[in-house]
């Protein structure tokens, strides 16, 4: 999704005390960077404005949750209504933490330490030309690399609105190894997730009558 550059984002990025400006420096050791390093550690891999992580980590306080973005404008809005959510239920942001970097690249940032226990990716850039395939999150050649920092037994959620994209990455899991446990074409009348939470583009899609197709995989 495109974005207006909005020229308050960095500034309040960098006043944020969960948003972390050099991921770099947190590499195998991120669950330190929280309050509570024992809870379990959770991805979302293009947050967008923050609509999903923000009620996800409000409602798990038990669970740290790391929300990573490339771009500045979509990390202040997500910066805020993760401000929102957690200001209605009078608490501090503890449990989650936004960062801006480019998940193409992702392992300079995540490693095996890190022991991830389940990546969510929700509505991401289907990428529909041939040439460009590669640059899908469930690609192949990303899923390879998230298998450096997911725990044994960790799981991959994936929501989308795109047939072919959906069906493809039926494959890519298959061709990586992972073990796709729970698949729909319709999640809306067939919810395989304990809660779902909706997302912006989940909701526009659905007022279409462009059906949700989701599944839950496992390495």
């Amino acid at each position: 999704m495109r974005i207006r550059y909005k020229k308050w984002a960095r500034p309040e990025l960098e006043a944020s005390k969960f948003y972390e400006d050099n991921p770099e420096e947190w590499k195998g050791k991120w669950k330190e960077h929280f309050k509570n390093p024992n809870f379990p550690f959770m991805l979302e891999l293009g947050c967008g404005k923050g609509q999903f992580i923000s009620k996800l980590a409000v409602e798990n306080q038990n669970i740290n949750f790391l929300a990573i973005d490339l771009v500045d404008a979509m990390l202040g809005l997500a910066k805020r209504n993760i401000e929102n959510e957690y200001k209605e239920k009078n608490i501090e942001p503890q449990n989650v933490i936004i960062t801006r970097f480019d998940i193409e690249r992702i392992l300079l940032i995540l490693d095996k330490n890190d022991k991830v226990d389940r990546i969510y990716i929700n509505f991401c850039n289907p990428w529909p030309k041939g040439k460009h395939r590669k640059k899908r999150l469930t690609h192949t050649r990303q899923l390879e690399k998230y298998k450096e920092f997911l725990k044994d037994g960790g799981e991959i959620y994936f929501k989308t609105d795109d047939d072919d994209l959906f069906n493809s990455s039926l494959i890519y899991f298959e061709e990586s190894g992972f073990e796709v446990i729970k698949k729909t074409y319709d999640l809306h009348n067939d919810n395989i997730f304990e809660k779902n939470i909706e997302t912006e583009h989940e909701k526009m899609f659905s007022e279409q009558g462009i059906k949700i197709k989701a599944l839950i995989a496992k390495i």
